[in-house]
């Protein structure tokens, strides 16, 4: 438990967490996140380079995790969250298709049973479709097997009814809410628990972030190896994916699916 303590102290820039207090807070706030029943952050301390996590990859590699590639190769691994639908998820799978760009979208149970056409899209177009768990609990507060594996079931069932193949065992703790033993129990479960290194605040249907704002994140920290998080409810990631991804491929980078990184 010890490796979730001790790696905030001389941060030389704010946290950043996918949850719905997500302003920016202090190193010292940062400490107590940084509990064995925490959320995922970061510190971005250098445009272009690999932000500092919760965790060293190192440490979170004992449990099959992680949240980055340590590469200097530019490769990017495109990752959405899909808790619902509200019509971004078609324009999102288009402007990956025109790309050639894999992704791997993490569901929720909801997301699967209203939308079987797009999951089933997701599947033929070449994408990874992993598990967001059922019903998007914080899973840092279940501590029993059994109910952390229910979660994960549940989806997995859902999954292979509607696309008729088994559900790939990729995971990602709702948002970023995780303990050591949900850690543990995921890859117990065989399942590897993939966070991520770059992300913005896209989630607020009623407050979209303009274009600007969006590049002004997503071009100024992209770095190689980079797990990037993107919401598919989005509109502003629907309308500015196309040219995002040009832009990252301007800048040398290609996609490449979750299951290559190593």
């Amino acid at each position: 438990m010890a490796f979730l303590v001790g790696h905030f102290a001389g941060f030389l820039s704010t946290y950043f967490f996918s949850v719905p207090d997500q302003a920016a807070i202090t190193p010292t706030d940062a400490r107590i996140h940084s509990s064995a029943e925490g959320n995922w952050g970061l510190s971005f301390q250098e445009d272009g380079k690999t932000p500092v996590g919760n965790a060293t990859m190192t440490e979170l590699a004992e449990y099959d995790a992680y949240y980055a590639q340590d590469t200097t190769d530019k490769v990017i691994y495109l990752t959405f969250d899909a808790g619902y639908e509200n019509g971004n998820t078609a324009p999102i799978l288009d402007a990956l298709k025109k790309h050639n760009a894999p992704a791997t979208f993490f569901v929720v149970g909801t997301f699967v049973k209203e939308n079987p056409d797009l999951v089933r899209r997701m599947n033929e177009e070449g994408h990874i479709v992993g598990n967001h768990t059922y019903s998007h609990p914080d899973m840092s507060k279940i501590a029993d097997k059994e109910s952390f594996q229910n979660e994960l079931k549940q989806v997995e069932d859902l999954y292979e009814q509607t696309v008729g193949s088994p559900m790939t065992h990729f995971y990602r703790p709702p948002q970023g809410k995780y303990s050591i033993s949900n850690l543990a129990m995921a890859k117990e479960l065989g399942y590897k628990t993939f966070f991520w290194s770059l992300a913005y605040v896209d989630w607020y249907q009623d407050n979209q972030p303009t274009k600007d704002e969006a590049f002004d994140k997503l071009l100024k920290r992209i770095h190689p190896g980079a797990i990037v998080l993107l919401h598919s409810t989005s509109s502003t990631n629907a309308q500015i994916l196309d040219e995002l991804l040009t832009k990252w491929e301007e800048l040398g980078y290609e996609f490449r699916a979750l299951d290559e990184l190593k």
